[in-house]
């Protein structure tokens, strides 16, 4: 017969791989080594070549539901039924990784989550693209975050928010040490603390809706983005912080066809301040 201490070292052996299985499949939808894609146009593994890297990443050729796009008012329909965006967000556990290709925040545990037509979303990380990868009627600004929410059966929704140079952030700093920290490293990990994400702020409570994809491979599609409308400020101090993370290379795809998606901009029916 087994003893009471293998059953139980088999327990917990059980439950770590769950757990580390849960994890990758949480982190699955984002390639992680900046080494297997790049963001420089005439490189062969550049934006327009990674459908053909691997099978697998087909749809960042073909997909017909590709992010980022270019928000340009006359493709806007302006509605008031989207309703208010909800993000019901706590502070939680973070760790920060340097991808090599952008910063990642993790929300370990229990951050929260938005709500969109019914289903709860939970959020899972936080990241930085330079220039902006969305464009607002042809022009690109200086930073864009996601912050990217998967629901247990892989539903994608990302919170999208654009800055241009100004006032600093006041998100940023919180995170300042740790940045600098990693920011001639890759792939490595380090524990932050707690956060709030509700630091991350949105400004107004009117944004754009449309269906696309994950703006880097596999480019998996059916992601549900809401793209705040108010353009933020971030400082240049805080700005070149995030491009020596991404060894001061610009790491933001560019522009996808629309392919007749609608696009909505919800405004509330009474009118507010941006």
């Amino acid at each position: 017969m087994k003893t009471l201490g293998s059953k139980i070292l088999k327990f917990y052996s059980s439950l770590i791989i769950l757990v580390l299985l849960a994890s990758h499949q949480l982190r699955a939808h984002e390639v992680d080594v900046e080494s297997e894609f790049s963001y420089d146009e005439e490189d062969n593994l550049g934006p327009g070549n990674w459908g053909k890297i691997k099978p697998e990443w087909s749809l960042c050729s073909n997909g017909t539901m590709q992010s980022p796009i270019d928000l340009m008012n006359e493709r806007v329909d302006v509605v008031s039924n989207l309703g208010q965006l909800h993000r019901d967000y706590k502070p939680s556990n973070t760790t920060l990784t340097n991808r090599g290709h952008d910063m990642m925040l993790s929300w370990v545990g229990d951050a929260g989550h938005i709500h969109i037509n019914g289903t709860l979303y939970p959020l899972r990380q936080t990241h930085w693209h330079s220039p902006s990868e969305h464009s607002i009627n042809g022009k690109r600004y200086d930073l864009e975050v996601h912050m990217v929410h998967q629901t247990p059966e892989e539903k994608i929704a990302v919170i999208g928010i654009i800055y241009k140079i100004g006032r600093p952030d006041p998100f940023l700093p919180m995170i300042e040490n740790d940045m600098k920290a990693l920011a001639h490293t890759t792939d490595l990990e380090k524990a932050v603390g707690i956060l709030d994400p509700k630091q991350i702020k949105l400004g107004s409570r009117k944004y754009y809706r449309y269906i696309g994809s994950l703006t880097t491979p596999p480019c998996h599609q059916n992601v549900i983005w809401t793209i705040g409308k108010k353009v933020r400020t971030v400082s240049r101090h805080q700005l070149k912080m995030i491009r020596e993370a991404a060894h001061e290379r610009t790491n933001a795809r560019p522009i996808q066809p629309l392919n007749q998606r609608r696009v909505k901009m919800y405004r509330p029916n009474v009118e507010e301040d941006d």
